[in-house]
């Protein structure tokens, strides 16, 4: 579950292992209300994804800690208060492991 207690879902897609770490770029994008984010780990690890607007405030934050396989998030566009976030671009980082990598979306209403 993450902060908010919001059901995260992890599962390994087929019978192999991941052998990289992947951060897929969101679904939809431009997106309104919602978007998916996935990551793809290879190994058991703590992880954790910031959403941050232009101004590199952090909006809001995933975490948790996973078997190999692929973590799905669902961001519903909504910060730390449970407030809309305002039409414009965000980014979304995930640190896990040694992996980190940042990503760009766009919310439009």
């Amino acid at each position: 579950a993450g902060y908010y207690g919001e059901l995260l879902k992890t599962e390994i897609v087929s019978g192999l292992l991941p052998g990289d770490f992947v951060l897929s770029q969101n679904y939809p994008n431009p997106f309104n209300p919602s978007t998916t984010i996935n990551l793809t780990v290879p190994i058991a690890c703590d992880w954790k994804i910031d959403i941050f607007n232009t101004a590199g405030q952090v909006v809001r934050t995933y975490d948790g800690a996973t078997e190999p396989g692929t973590i799905s998030i669902v961001w519903d566009g909504l910060n730390y208060n449970r407030q809309s976030v305002a039409t414009g671009i965000y980014f979304y980082r995930v640190k896990a492991a040694d992996y980190t990598e940042t990503r760009k979306m766009i919310l439009l209403k």
